[in-house]
């Protein structure tokens, strides 16, 4: 399989992050199920912090073993740095961050696609990474 450098759609993004909410959101109910004993259904700020943590590494390991989410994995996106190089830890964490900036935007992070030369969201931008489209 050869990878085009190609930018991938809105769409198929949106496809991608569609699937991978479904399965976040069975992560996160199992990560709750786990600290359920502790926490006696209060939710607190280490709560908070848990579940956000949770979040992050469902991103962030896959990103940096291969670049793909399962959601990804399903609409042949796969996540590159802009140098060519492995994905480093700094940007998966930008990625992450500033992608929850552009959710807490109204999604215009995401919807800068559009008007970006380049195709990038803001995500895309600040983390110096693209999505791609692989070939089939």
């Amino acid at each position: 399989m050869t990878n085009k450098k190609t930018a991938t759609g809105l769409l198929r993004q949106f496809m991608a992050i569609f699937y991978d909410s479904l399965l976040l959101l069975s992560a996160l109910f199992f990560a709750a199920a786990l600290a359920y004993p502790i926490t006696h259904g209060q939710v607190s700020l280490i709560f908070q912090i848990y579940l956000l943590a949770v979040c992050f590494f469902y991103f962030a390991w896959p990103w940096l073993h291969g670049g793909q989410t399962l959601g990804m994995k399903t609409w042949r996106i796969q996540l590159q740095s802009n140098q060519d190089r492995p994905i480093t830890k700094q940007q998966v964490l930008l990625r992450f961050s500033i992608a929850i900036v552009s959710w807490l935007a109204l999604g215009i992070g995401f919807f800068w696609v559009i008007v970006d030369k380049q195709q990038r969201t803001w995500h895309d931008w600040v983390s110096d990474t693209r999505l791609i489209l692989i070939e089939k």
